[in-house]
Parts: structure tokens; sequence; C-alpha cells
């Protein structure tokens, strides 16, 4: 093989390209680790979802999993995505717009064909991998089934009605591809031509991506609303539709009012900001109000197992930040002991699981001589069951049946919180006093000389300087909380499966004894859109509150 020639990089442009490709080559292995191990499993579990799957992929349901898991509201927040990717492609667009001069308009035309050409891939693959995942139920039976015959019978995938015509349309979309840019980029040379071609790809991808989830949706909506009516029903989901956008709107604008309102600096534009806000906040709860009856035929576990979700976030995460920071606190101020008082609180983190489980549930049996019913005792109060007891714990303290909302936990999951609380707290604290350990002592020192208490110097500067780990921290739990399995799983009891299960145990009984993967995708799918919403949110609200020094 001829060696390259070696002028080839002597010139700038040359050693511009080599150092691009050295880039390239270095980063390729962290992107394709991403791919494999991050966005292609996402992509795999929508494309179950769509599929009545058990242990092979079988008849095509569309968005049937979704309306099953979700009802109604499944079509709305489908049409809503499709709208939102529309609306952000054409951000993108109108950004490009503004920036784009001249003769880098002819990226246009590669940049649609390459989008082109990874959407033709995207439906190549996806055609292809049911029949490769149907390899194990088409070989024959009766034969001695060897690596050789498993072989073939992968080849055959390759063969089945639909894969050789999009195979063929794929290399026909990658060759205009890569010729188109290539010529592109010989005849418009300009710093940032890659970076354009990029965007346009990306736009154009996003817009297919967009159009084709619309049409999905659309086309199921009308089918089931047809359903509906030939039942003699009424399913007013385009209504349903227009009220919740309208109120999301609302709420949108009573955000970036109440955001002005907060920047003002006189006491009567504040309060006429912020009555604005809360007026604009009125108007879209009460558009938004017509939301339950989207959510009517919503699956009744699934709904629990959300329910459940967000207590056990609400009653585990304030509290052990908060407990997180108050010893982390006590520590750093501490003179002596304070390695070995880190090693102590940092053991129940890397303490197995089961061990733990094992001594709570010990420590909260439902027997009369179990520590924790003891200790009610000493105080007067009668034994309880704790793992066993599905009440809320409102209606064991006030002995009558309250709404939902006013309920609280049952009192096997505060038993779990507690477990839960108890093992995590030594990691927050010892994060936490790594944050104080970075706050400069000399600010301390210029507040204590201006007269500044003990709780000045507390709120004022550890605070607002430990703010990047407070929010490290509380967004790490809440991903965690919201994905939580292996605590409930193991604390569960028969008697209060109910009352602890999460959607994440609700989840793996669905796939593991039901063997229901279809929907089981479906609902991994809907709790992985609901942390991603919420970490979007929480990064957009509570990093301009971090004070990054």
């Amino acid at each position: 093989m001829a060696a390259l020639p070696r002028d080839w990089f002597d010139s700038r442009q040359g050693r511009v390209l080599l150092e691009n490709l050295t880039a390239y080559l270095f980063i390729f292995p962290a992107g394709a680790i991403i791919f494999i191990f991050g966005l292609f499993p996402v992509a795999f579990a929508f494309f179950v979802s769509l599929y009545r799957w058990r242990r092979f992929p079988d008849e095509y349901l569309g968005l049937e999993n979704y309306y099953k898991a979700l009802g109604n509201f499944g079509y709305i927040l489908f049409f809503f995505t499709a709208l939102a990717v529309l609306v952000y492609a054409a951000i993108l667009f109108y950004q490009l717009v503004k920036r784009v001069r001249g003769g880098m308009w002819l990226y246009i035309l590669p940049g649609i064909v390459n989008a082109a050409a990874a959407a033709l891939f995207v439906d190549w693959f996806f055609k292809l991998l049911p029949y490769v995942l149907d390899v194990p139920r088409r070989m024959p039976r009766g034969q001695t089934r060897d690596r050789a015959l498993f072989v073939d019978e992968f080849f055959n995938s390759f063969k089945f009605e639909g894969v050789p015509d999009a195979g063929y349309r794929l290399l026909f979309g990658l060759v205009a591809g890569v010729v188109l840019s290539l010529a592109c980029l010989w005849l418009v040379r300009s710093r940032d031509r890659v970076e354009v071609l990029l965007r346009i790809t990306v736009t154009v991808l996003l817009v297919i991506g967009g159009a084709w989830l619309m049409r999905l949706t659309l086309n199921e909506m009308d089918e089931t609303i047809q359903l509906a009516e030939d039942a003699g029903e009424s399913l007013p989901i385009w209504t349903q539709i227009i009220f919740i956008g309208l109120g999301a709107i609302l709420l949108f604008v009573a955000y970036a009012v109440w955001t002005r309102a907060v920047r003002q600096d006189e006491d009567r534009r504040f309060v006429f900001w912020g009555l604005a806000a809360l007026l604009l906040m009125a108007g879209g709860y009460l558009l938004i109000v017509y939301f339950p009856q989207s959510i009517t035929a919503i699956d009744n576990d699934l709904e629990q197992g959300f329910w459940v979700t967000i207590l056990y976030v609400i009653g585990t995460v304030p509290v052990q930040l908060g407990l997180g920071l108050g010893l982390a606190y006590l520590l750093f101020h501490t003179q002596r002991g304070k390695t070995m008082f880190r090693i102590i609180y940092f053991l129940p983190y890397i303490t197995p699981f089961a061990a733990t489980a094992v001594v709570f549930s010990t420590m909260f049996s439902n027997r009369n001589n179990s520590p924790a019913n003891y200790m009610l005792k000493f105080f007067g109060i009668d034994s309880q069951k704790w793992l066993l007891e599905p009440t809320p714990v409102n209606e064991l303290i006030f002995k009558r049946d309250l709404p939902q909302l006013l309920e609280g936990p049952g009192l096997a999951l505060v038993v779990i919180m507690i477990w839960s609380i108890w093992t995590y707290i030594g990691y927050d604290t010892v994060i936490f006093m790594a944050g104080l350990g970075n706050i400069p002592p000399e600010y301390y020192e210029a507040a204590r000389i201006d007269g500044a208490s003990t709780w000045s110097l507390f709120r004022h500067i550890t605070l607002p300087l430990l703010s990047p780990t407070t929010f490290f921290l509380s967004l790490i739990a809440i991903i965690g909380t919201f994905q939580a399995f292996t605590q409930m799983w193991i604390m569960r009891r028969p008697a209060a499966y109910d009352a602890v299960d999460t959607v994440g145990v609700y989840l793996f009984e669905t796939v593991s004894t039901k063997a229901e993967y279809g929907y089981g995708s479906a609902m991994a799918f809907v709790l992985f859109a609901t942390i991603l919403m919420i970490t979007f949110f929480q990064n957009r609200i509570l990093s301009r509150r971090v004070f990054y020094g």
C-alpha cells in the first residue's frame, strides 16, 4: 500500500485538517459508547413500545401501549412533543438564517440530503431489527442449532420484504450526501462551513422527526376517535389539546412576567408585575383544570406508582439534603475526630443494601418486642405493623379517611424513606464537606470584623457559596429517587405492595412477571420523559440561583 505524501499536511489547511482528524479520532470511542449505551437504548425502548412484544416482536400497535398507560393524555403528550420538536427546528432555522451569508446557502441541499440519509438509515435499521431479533424463533426445529445455522439465518434477515429496498434507498442517500457535502466543502470554503453543514443537517432531522411523530400521533388519534364514535361515545381529544395548550402558554407567560417582577427595584412595580403573574397563572390553571378529564383512562397501577414515587421524592430528598448539610457544617467546624466521623457517616452508603435491609426489617418488625414498637410503648403509643401497614400515616394519626392529597405516604413507605435517608445522608455529608472546604476563609474573617453573627455567616456566605454543591446533590437525588427500585424491592412486603410500589417496581413486574415488553417499554419511556422534563426545569430554574463565585 502506497504511503501518503508527506506534503499533504505541510500547509496551514493541511495542519488544521490533521488536527481535526486527530480530535475526532480521540472522541470517537467516547461518542460510540454514548451512542451504544445511552442513545440507542432510548430509541430501542421507544421502538419496542410500538409493538406487542413478549419474548419476540409481534403485532405493530402504534401508540396503543401509551393509550393503555396514559389514556387520552398519551396522545396529548405526543402531540405537544412533536409540536415542540417542530418549533425548536424553526428556532434553529431562524438562528441559521441570521448567521449564514453568501454562498453558504449552498449547504442547504447537502444538509437536506444528509438528514434524509440519516432518516433512511433509521428506517432500514428498524425494519431489519425485528427480523434479526426473530432469528431464534425462525431456526428450524429438530436440527442441531450450531453457529453456522445461526449465521445463515441471520443473513437471511436482510432478504425479507421491505429490507432490501430500504437498504438500496439508504445506500443511494449515503452516496448522494457524501458527494454533495464534499462538493460544497470544496466550492465554498469558510472557517465554519462544517458547523453550518451540521446545523442544517440537525435542523432538517428535527423537522423529519417532528413531522413523523406528528403524523403518527394524528393517525392514532383519528383511529381512536373513530372507534369511540362507532361505539356511540364522545372522545374530545382536540378540545383537551386546545385547553391544555392555552393553559400552558399562559403559565409560560406568567413565569416570564414573574421573572421580570423580581427584577424590579420599586415596590409598586413589583406589586404590579407580581399581580399580573398571579392572574396569568390563575388563568392557566383554570384552563388546565380540563386536564383531569384527559387522564380518566390512565392505568390505575401506573397512576399509583407515580403517586408513590412523588411521595418518596418529597419525603426523602429535602430531609437527606438538610440533614447532610447540617452534619457537614458541624463536622467541618469540629477540631477533633473529623476523619473518624466522616467514615462513620459514610459507612451506610457503602454497606450492601441487603445487609442494612435485614437490620431495618428487624428494627421495624411488627412484633411487639421489636425496637421500634418498644420505643412507641415507652411513649404510650400502640404497636404498629410498620412494613406490613399500607395505611397512610395521616389516617393512622387522625383515625379517619382523608382526601388523597392529605393522606401522606403509607407507614410501610415511611420506613423505607427512613432507611433511604439513613443510607444516603453520609454521601451528602461528605460532598457538602468538600464544598465547605472550597469556601475561602477570608470571607468569614471579613464578615466577623464587620460584626456578622454566626447565622449571618451561614445565611449570606455559606449557603450562597455552597449553592453549586446543593444544586448538584439535589439534581442527583431527584433523578435517583424517581428511579428508585432496589430499596423498594428489598423492603416491600406482600401486605403493603400497593403502598410502596414505585413506577420502577411496577415496570419491572410488568416485564418480568407478565412478559409484556412492549407495554413495559412504553412505561419506561414515560418515566424517562418525566425525569428528563423534571431535570430540564430544575436546570432552568435552580441553575440561575447558583453562585459560582
